[in-house]
């Protein structure tokens, strides 16, 4: 009976009812939107890379290098000689390496050059190895990967590519599946490489990280598309786990003074914090200004309700004439103030999910990352609880003028 009354209330002053729903849900959609994006994306970058005791490059800033190597995002301003590599990583204390070559694409899709090591040594999550669900590793030498051209039924020089799980189920590509590299990171580009076609040979299973949206194949198929050579010439980055953890810091300096070129490496959990920090300014602000218009959506909400107030004059009387108590009164201002919010949370959570369910493909292939539809979790609540609680308490204003107008009012007044 509360219910319905309440229900019945709205629906008459629908209109305005519509339009505060409205304004509440979109004031949803951008508060739990920004802290969404904000968890999901900490989330994925602090899962991508856990195995990687240091990331070598170019010098540049420790952010930038850890953005382009790792997360797809950005470019490298310069490369690593070849010569430099192989040099730094027989250096004693280091138990492995993995070089990485970035700068072609596929349809928007970036095409990462590396060895087998990076099937064998990398790690994401926790410490968890990468997986081929279909298909196999790609060679270190391509001309003796015969198992491709065997397979896709070609004769060209057996230029392999292990797809991200992103990319084959978006591309729609399977093992077999020719396609050809484009020069640069561009989703449209005018200068592809014809003549130096690849055949899928192995797709990853998911891993929720760059992985997924990456196009996997050797350096020597790289340097082959290139140059027409087997040995590359440079590389634009690489990975280096250590015998022993106590090295780390020695080992990153004599990397960071090393003469024949300037390098940079960096430990990527310091890296990550340094991000962090420069991030955190923004998101407060963000923050604040996504509370800001959640508010001013439930201020307007105490308005419409206000507003109304000497229209329902009438109203109120008759229900004081059938036995409503103030306080009962009270409460049916509270429960509409509820309704509304309850929809518009309801609405809002609805719209965020649609929105990253359809954006899902544009963000991971411009920024590398993957946002989870889940919208409703256990980061969220306590900003539901929040909105509802500042409800109740905006809503007292009206609730609490019609309890007084109710104690006044009589029939026919």
């Amino acid at each position: 009976m509360f219910v319905k009354l309440a229900v019945s209330s709205l629906v008459h002053r629908r209109l305005a009812v519509i339009l505060t729903v409205f304004s509440i849900m979109f004031s949803t959609f951008v508060v739990l939107g920004a802290e969404h994006i904000r968890h999901e994306t900490r989330n994925s970058f602090s899962k991508t890379v856990s195995g990687a005791d240091l990331i070598v490059g170019a010098r540049t800033s420790q952010v930038n290098l850890l953005l382009y190597s790792i997360f797809r995002i950005g470019n490298a301003t310069n490369n690593i000689s070849w010569s430099s590599y192989q040099q730094i990583v027989s250096t004693p204390g280091i138990a492995w390496s993995i070089p990485l070559s970035l700068g072609d694409s596929h349809r928007g899709y970036r095409v990462m050059g590396t060895t087998s090591d990076y099937f064998t040594h990398f790690r994401y999550g926790n410490n968890q190895a990468l997986q081929i669900i279909d298909g196999v590793e790609f060679s270190d030498h391509p001309s003796h990967h015969a198992g491709a051209d065997s397979h896709a039924g070609h004769d060209h020089a057996g230029l392999s590519a292990v797809l991200g799980a992103d990319v084959a189920a978006r591309l729609g590509y399977h093992t077999g599946r020719d396609f050809t590299l484009a020069h640069g990171l561009a989703s449209i580009s005018f200068s592809h490489h014809d003549d130096h076609p690849f055949t899928v040979v192995g797709i990853l299973a998911p891993t929720g990280t760059p992985v997924d949206q990456t196009i996997h194949v050797s350096l020597e198929s790289l340097e082959a598309v290139h140059h027409g050579g087997p040995t590359p010439e440079a590389i634009t980055a690489f990975l280096i786990g250590l015998e022993s953890r106590q090295d780390t810091f020695g080992v990153q300096r004599e990397i960071n003074e090393y003469r024949p070129e300037p390098l940079l490496a960096i430990m990527p959990g310091v890296a990550l914090t340094e991000l962090w920090q420069m991030m955190g300014l923004l998101e407060r602000v963000l923050a604040l200004i996504a509370g800001l218009v959640l508010v001013c959506a439930l201020l307007g909400m105490t308005t419409m309700l206000l507003s109304t107030l000497q229209q329902r004059e009438r109203e109120i009387a008759v229900l004081r004439a059938l036995g409503a108590r103030p306080l009962f009164l009270f409460a049916l201002i509270q429960a509409e103030a509820f309704l509304m919010t309850a929809a518009g949370l309801a609405l809002g959570l609805m719209l965020l999910a649609v929105a990253i369910m359809l954006g899902n493909d544009w963000i991971s292939a411009e920024y590398g990352l993957f946002l989870s539809a889940n919208v409703l979790n256990e980061h969220t609540f306590p900003y539901l609880t929040a909105v509802l609680v500042l409800t109740a308490m905006l809503a007292c204003l009206p609730a609490a003028m019609t309890y007084r107008r109710s104690l006044a009012l009589r029939l026919g007044n």
